[in-house]
């Protein structure tokens, strides 16, 4: 009973620093925080002649390059530029406090048997196999080395499977994105750099379970193999790695700008539609919700032309308007897929809503 009951109480405690809902991507990426894991006196993995901290430094300083020379309009955030210590919640918190767009976590693996090799890209989650779980204990021991760490994770044991329970609480509002960003990670190593791709995976990382916004944790070889440790430790392979990142986060960044201009021209379309028709008119719905939301928050996307209304005990909203339906289902469908998957139809006649039917019957006469 006594570990279920603080289960519950830390379980709670988490949920309440790290709210996934608090922020969601709208598609614009204009900063990226980039963590180099451990540091200081934690050295994190260590190999025959490597300290996994070192690595990680390395890469993500070589990443960061990347991205402020060919991407100057995306601005880059460090956790940390030296061989200092910096705990994981900060490492969240500074990524929260520049409303970052994405959050990348750059660390070296290790395992008791020296065969396995390869990289792998974490996603925040619940751990689906035994491996991963080890995986997510070894990076989040790293609080052990912090001072107070009780202090700031209120008993959360980071060797305890039982511990991880509260992770199965957890949901991810930005799972599509990080997943999106971390296929084109994996996909950059097989085909660009040649190693071998272990996959895209989940597992309950504190530093990642903080961060409001979409984040991964590349986890770029194993010290525990001759081969990848020899690798990660040249400065040809450290480079390939970073610029492996760099064209994966370049893709993602495109793509999610793309998807941001397709849905502005689509509601500019329905903007100049919106003075059309009389009392009578079609909306599309994307989102409800138990409280207001901000019509200026990053959940929508960029859309413009929002409407707010309250039914049903919630609170509703809605882009475009017309008279015309085959235009509004039109904007349903293309919203659909830039995204809003549950979007659909509503009607309203003198601001007050109708059913579909019975608006297609009044503006069909």
């Amino acid at each position: 009973m006594k570990k279920k009951a603080l289960i519950l109480i830390v379980g709670c405690i988490f949920l309440n620093l790290g709210n996934p809902l608090s922020a969601q991507t709208n598609g614009l990426i204009k900063t990226v925080v980039i963590d180099a894991g451990h540091g200081g006196r934690d050295p994190g993995a260590l190999g025959k002649n490597s300290r996994e901290k070192d690595i990680n430094l390395s890469i993500a300083l070589k990443l960061g390059k990347y991205i402020e020379d060919n991407l100057p309009d995306v601005r880059v955030i460090y956790t940390r530029k030296t061989d200092v210590l910096i705990p994981l919640h900060q490492r969240a918190k500074i990524a929260n406090d520049n409303e970052a767009d994405f959050f990348i976590s750059i660390h070296c693996n290790s395992n008791t048997s020296s065969k396995i090799y390869g990289a792998e890209t974490y996603v925040m989650g619940l751990h689906k196999s035994q491996d991963n779980l080890e995986v997510a204990k070894l990076e989040n021991a790293s609080i052990l080395k912090e001072e107070n760490y009780s202090d700031y994770y209120e008993g959360f044991n980071p060797n305890s499977a039982e511990a991880y329970i509260i992770f199965s609480l957890y949901q991810n509002a930005f799972l599509d994105h990080s997943l999106d960003l971390a296929s084109k990670v994996q996909k950059q190593f097989k085909e660009r750099v040649g190693i071998r791709d272990r996959g895209v995976l989940q597992a309950g990382f504190l530093v990642l379970y903080r961060a409001t916004m979409p984040g991964i944790l590349v986890e770029t070889g194993y010290l525990s193999n001759v081969n990848d440790e020899r690798f990660l430790l040249s400065n040809d392979g450290q480079t390939y790695i970073a610029s492996a990142i760099y064209r994966a986060f370049k893709e993602y960044k495109t793509e999610q700008e793309v998807q941001v201009a397709s849905v502005m021209a689509i509601n500019e379309e329905e903007i100049q539609d919106s003075t059309e028709g009389g009392e009578i008119n079609f909306r599309v719905q994307f989102i409800s919700s138990n409280s207001k939301i901000n019509l200026d928050s990053k959940r929508f996307k960029n859309l413009k032309n929002i409407f707010e209304y309250e039914h049903g005990g919630l609170f509703k909203y809605c882009t475009g308007k017309s008279s015309n339906f085959s235009k509004i289902e039109k904007l349903k469908t293309k919203l659909q897929k830039e995204g809003f998957a549950d979007a659909f139809v509503v009607a309203f006649e003198g601001g007050k809503r109708i059913s579909v039917e019975k608006a297609r019957n009044l503006t069909e006469k």
